[in-house]
């Protein structure tokens, strides 16, 4: 099974691939870096899109429920379901996509991988799939 590496190097192979790193959400750091940084540093980078990550997993809206009837405990919020709270986040810009895939683990599950695909080359549909396979093989440890 890949680690970080391995994993960051196959989604770089992605058509219109920039960049890829795999970032804590909850410290914003970056734990594996590949090819550019939108802002020409990686630290910089995962501490934005860990920011964008962090609302989504924190905010009720886009916390998951563990039935299809958007119900929730006794205090009405949304229970959470196993797993991370989403699958993935996309952000289009003018110039790219970015894609943040939350990365399920044995432990807390506060990771996420992040693609930078440039929009003329990069095929958004792919990567999403690719990132999604990518993701269930990463081995973290």
């Amino acid at each position: 099974m890949p680690g970080i590496d391995e994993c960051l190097t196959e989604a770089m192979t992605l058509p219109g691939a920039r960049g890829a790193s795999l970032v804590d959400w909850t410290s914003g750091l970056a734990l594996g870096t590949a090819g550019e940084s939108p802002v020409g540093d990686h630290e910089t980078t995962a501490a934005e899109t860990a920011e964008l990550a962090r609302s989504a997993a924190e905010f009720d809206t886009f916390l998951a429920t563990d039935d299809d009837s958007g119900g929730g405990g006794d205090d009405g919020r949304p229970e959470k379901a196993g797993g991370p709270p989403v699958e993935d986040l996309i952000v289009t810009t003018r110039a790219g996509y970015h894609v943040l895939r939350f990365v399920e683990t044995s432990f807390d599950s506060s990771v996420f991988l992040h693609l930078w695909l440039d929009r003329d080359t990069g095929n958004l549909a792919l990567a999403r799939m690719r990132l999604r396979d990518i993701a269930e093989k990463l081995v973290l440890g």
